[in-house]
């Protein structure tokens, strides 16, 4: 009686072997991306050309985060402050530091700021700060406690997932429209007047997120 399988069966042992061991490395190598601070950019803090101090500017100085990105209510971005809206306080603060030589290059040349973008969402997703700034959502709640940031860093994943965690239970992050961009204000006892309150903002301004596809990637 003849063999049931030809010669060149006998290779695919190893070969399964091989396989399962290059399906194996590549899920690793993607959880190990996918699935950390890495691909989420959480933590992300680059060297900027100014070294711009939040903490003082905002917590010290008091602020407002509209006085530097002025245009946050009323576009889908939000714009980084201009050369002209750093010297109307420059021109007579620190003139002199050497911490502001880019700042002053700039204001003598006409050549705006090379600032390091920090937070980036794909080119495939749409979002509009004016959108969530107007209904309640704080500055918090997407970028951390950046009024207490010496150096502002990528503070929340910014992930699918967690834009859906708002969209689906919106009274968790709402808070009244006078409090949006005070950076510390909390709820009395967070948790649940935090969803009395939010649940009664969600309907007295007709709140109801999207969550189907084509409302952030159109």
């Amino acid at each position: 009686m003849g063999n049931l399988f030809s010669r060149s069966s006998n290779d695919l042992p190893p070969k399964i072997v091989l396989g399962i061991a290059v399906l194996g490395l590549l899920l690793v190598i993607g959880i190990s991306y996918y699935f950390t601070p890495k691909y989420s950019r959480v933590g992300y803090m680059p060297t900027q050309p100014i070294p711009f101090d939040h903490s003082l500017h905002t917590a010290q100085l008091g602020l407002d985060c509209r006085f530097c990105h002025s245009y946050v209510e009323k576009s889908g971005f939000s714009n980084l402050p201009t050369t002209q809206t750093c010297m109307n306080c420059h021109r007579q603060v620190k003139m002199d530091s050497p911490k502001l030589a880019p700042l002053r290059e700039s204001w003598e040349t006409g050549k705006p700021i090379q600032w390091v973008r920090i937070h980036q969402l794909p080119d495939y997703v749409y979002f509009d700060h004016s959108a969530h700034v107007n209904r309640g959502i704080s500055c918090v709640s997407c970028h951390g406690q950046v009024n207490r940031m010496k150096e502002v860093y990528h503070d929340k994943p910014l992930s699918m997932s967690w834009c859906l965690d708002c969209h689906r239970n919106p009274e968790y992050f709402i808070r009244p429209q006078d409090k949006v961009f005070d950076m510390d204000w909390k709820p009395e006892h967070e948790g649940k007047e935090q969803i009395t309150m939010g649940k009664k903002l969600v309907e007295e301004m007709g709140i109801h997120p999207p969550e189907n596809c084509d409302a952030c990637h159109r």
